[in-house]
């Protein structure tokens, strides 16, 4: 055969092996190991705030999630604390660096409803008519406005009296009564209180101060609690606040009330150990506080002044968000997660080894939650509490942009009454602070 030949035979054997390897390339699906995701599966990007074993519970319901179905492939993402996460969504909100759903905690609903990044659940639930009637109310209030249910709440909590029942015992209180007034407060404290223990404290934490005067049905600024349209004005320095602060002030100077700091950690081991007989904590902390201490604990409904009627408690924790800048596809499969968490088993699970609250009721009738509740009836307070709150705007929360500014303003006018600030006056020049930051925000809508 002649070289040319040859030539000319071994280049169309050549183009055809190359030609083969395309199509087999063309026709072959990607592996997981060639790509970010599983082949054929929409990705979901959850970014979350939860740490430690929160972060555990959630990376199992996710892995779960994934097993059970071919379709989608969630990814949960630890992010740092609140304020770090939502700091970085700033960053990249409406690029492709974005997350599909993001946690948000609950004083950062105004400013994800104003951002112009998420997509309201609501159009979910209108598109496919989802019931959400087992949803507990009291916690999706917080975050529908007008109608519009814009997150899906998830890690939610309200705070809650907790107390020694022996030391009750030992100062010939009754363990099961706990103080529901500020005046039973004050006699119970009174009687508490000796060298080594103080009788009540609160957490220097501006949600406490917020849900004190909640309970009493006031507001935290104008505009029905910024329900109605743009807060302008603070008004949490009213005769409800004026009541809070009184309470604290008065109990400080009597030394009845132990000044904690403004750390989780430590007030809950000055219970502990002893150092105070009541005080107020978030009811997810509840079943660790149990657990730990030494002594018989009581956990009671938030006390509110003699002449007022109890209105009950604002949520707390956080909720999902969904970006709007995504395709309609990975939205859909966001929402499949989604309504996957809020289902009866998932919540029952979330409840008993989170201690938040089921936000779908019917997982308080899961066995799992039912033997929860007959180790820790504590916790079954937490949950009757929530569910007596009445609907109203004050129990639904103040929707405000600046929140967290506002709540550091509240500790700062807290911590001054230490030093003997005159209550009404440490609320007026948190007020008056709050209310520059409100002008700021809203001049520059």
């Amino acid at each position: 055969m002649k070289k040319p030949t040859i030539l000319l035979t071994l280049m169309t054997l050549l183009v055809l092996l190359l030609a083969a390897c395309n199509s087999e390339k063309e026709a072959s699906p990607k592996t997981t190991g060639e790509a970010d995701e599983p082949a054929g599966k929409t990705e979901v990007v959850f970014w979350h705030a939860m740490s430690g074993k929160l972060e555990e519970v959630i990376d199992q319901l996710v892995a779960d999630f994934n097993d059970q179905q071919d379709d989608i492939e969630v990814k949960a993402v630890f992010q740092g604390s609140y304020e770090e996460s939502i700091t970085k969504f700033n960053t990249v909100a409406g690029t492709e660096d974005a997350p599909t759903i993001m946690q948000v905690f609950e004083v950062g609903t105004k400013y994800m409803m104003d951002s112009g990044k998420i997509q309201p659940v609501q159009k979910f639930i209108d598109a496919e008519n989802y019931d959400t009637g087992k949803w507990e109310k009291n916690i999706t209030d917080y975050y529908n406005v007008d109608g519009v249910q814009y997150s899906m709440p998830f890690n939610s909590s309200t705070p809650v009296l907790i107390y020694n029942k022996d030391a009750f015992k030992d100062a010939g209180l009754d363990p099961e009564a706990p103080p529901a007034t500020y005046e039973e407060l004050k006699k119970a404290a009174d009687a508490l209180t000796s060298k080594e223990q103080y009788g009540f404290s609160i957490l220097n934490y501006g949600w406490f101060i917020e849900e004190l005067i909640a309970a009493q049905g006031g507001l935290f600024v104008n505009e029905e609690n910024g329900r109605a349209g743009d807060a302008t004005e603070a008004v949490f320095n009213g005769k409800e606040g004026q009541e809070v602060f009184g309470l604290i002030s008065s109990m400080y100077k009597d030394g009845t009330f132990y000044n904690s700091g403004q750390n989780w950690d430590d007030i809950r081991a000055a219970f502990q150990s002893g150092k105070i007989a009541m005080y107020l904590d978030s009811s997810a902390g509840v079943r660790d506080v149990v657990e730990q201490s030494s002594f018989d604990v009581g956990t009671g409904y938030l006390p509110v002044p003699e002449a007022s009627d109890w209105e009950g408690v604002v949520i707390g924790g956080a909720s999902l968000w969904m970006a709007n800048e995504i395709e309609e596809s990975e939205q859909q499969a966001a929402w499949e997660f989604m309504k996957y968490l809020a289902s009866p088993e998932v919540q029952a699970t979330w409840h008993v080894n989170t201690g938040y609250f089921a936000i779908n009721t019917d997982a308080y009738e899961q066995d799992i939650v039912k033997t929860e509740w007959e180790k820790y009836p504590q916790l079954k307070v937490t949950v009757d509490q929530l569910s007596d709150t009445k609907t109203s705007v004050a129990t639904q929360g103040a929707l405000i942009s600046v929140f967290p500014e506002t709540r550091q303003k509240v500790v700062s006018a807290m911590e001054s009454l230490y030093q003997g600030t005159d209550p009404k006056e440490a609320l007026d020049q948190a007020a008056k602070a709050t209310d520059d930051a409100l002008e700021m925000a809203n001049r520059k809508k």
